[in-house]
């Protein structure tokens, strides 16, 4: 895949999966419009609903802001319906009809039938059937599971042109959900009364092996990957299976600095080994993977660049 070709592809800006100060998390999307290079930016709740009423009074003028700025923006929704609460919020998400939501849940998908809409990451398309329903549905953006390799990605995008596929390029993985929340019981709360103490942990609560390592991540009540997923090498080769864009995670550091990194390498302006050192530095060090895109463990950080 020739620089020319990666240029045309596309960033998008996921949305903040962690329980950040309401503050903190406006003047972040606003900091976004303002300065960032991504092409889409998604917003809204998907691990926790009771985290809805603080953030739902902020999402019009974070929507203004930048669509102002020329950012295409994404409504997305719940990954786990538990109450009827719950699937309210979604039907309300799904009912707004002047822009694009991002279905997380079987439920939503079914609420957007025949419109235009986009499947996430928390959605499972692992092969043709499914994505074929899903198409005629009226899906036109597909964000894959984060743990497919990149064999069957190439096998799944194969004489689609239909529809545009997506996959998460950097951040820690989304590897599970949960109805218990781990975060309250770490703290010996219970989940209907947790005091929402995952917002003392900015990029999620790290949980350790029985040695002390550092294995993963609570958020609530999701389980991430402790690495940081990180593609940046591997561009040209998801370019060359069919993905025209590439989902950036929201973590606390620098994610304006992290999308020009992935801009410049895709349009021929930085080496990803350049660009690699730059994310180290931004993360502090923290350990990448991409170890699933090439049938290891999620963990891993494969180079078959190098080989």
């Amino acid at each position: 895949m020739n620089n020319s070709d990666m240029s045309q592809s596309k960033l998008t800006l996921g949305p903040v999966m962690f329980n950040w100060n309401p503050d903190v998390w406006r003047d972040f999307y606003f900091r976004i419009a303002d300065e960032a290079c991504v092409d889409t930016v998604c917003i809204g709740e998907v691990v926790c609903a009771k985290r809805d009423p603080f953030f739902t009074p902020l999402i019009p003028e974070i929507i203004e802001r930048l669509q102002r700025a020329g950012k295409e923006v994404v409504l997305s929704t719940l990954a786990l319906i538990m109450s009827k609460r719950d699937l309210t919020s979604v039907r309300e998400i799904t009912a707004m009809e002047d822009i694009l939501v991002e279905a997380n849940d079987v439920s939503a998908v079914s609420l957007l039938k025949d419109r235009p809409h986009i499947i996430g990451p928390f959605a499972n398309v692992y092969n043709e059937g499914t994505l074929e329903f899903l198409r005629r549905n009226g899906a036109v953006r597909v964000c894959l599971p984060v743990e497919m390799s990149l064999q069957s990605i190439t096998s799944l995008t194969a004489n689609q042109h239909d529809t545009e596929f997506e996959v998460f390029a950097y951040g820690r993985l989304p590897l599970a959900i949960s109805a218990r929340c781990y975060h309250a019981r770490s703290h010996g709360l219970s989940k209907d009364s947790c005091q929402y103490v995952c917002d003392k942990d900015v990029d999620g609560m790290d949980v350790d092996t029985l040695d002390g390592d550092p294995f993963l991540v609570v958020n609530g009540l999701q389980t991430l990957s402790y690495s940081c997923c990180n593609f940046i090498h591997d561009l040209g080769a998801l370019s060359a299976a069919g993905i025209s864009r590439f989902r950036l995670s929201p973590q606390s550091w620098d994610m304006v600095a992290v999308a020009q990194c992935f801009r410049d390498v895709l349009d021929g302006k930085t080496e990803s080994e350049q660009a690699e050192h730059i994310l180290d530095d931004l993360s502090d060090g923290l350990t990448s993977s991409n170890g699933y895109l090439y049938g290891k463990e999620g963990m891993a950080f494969a180079a078959p660049w190098a080989e």
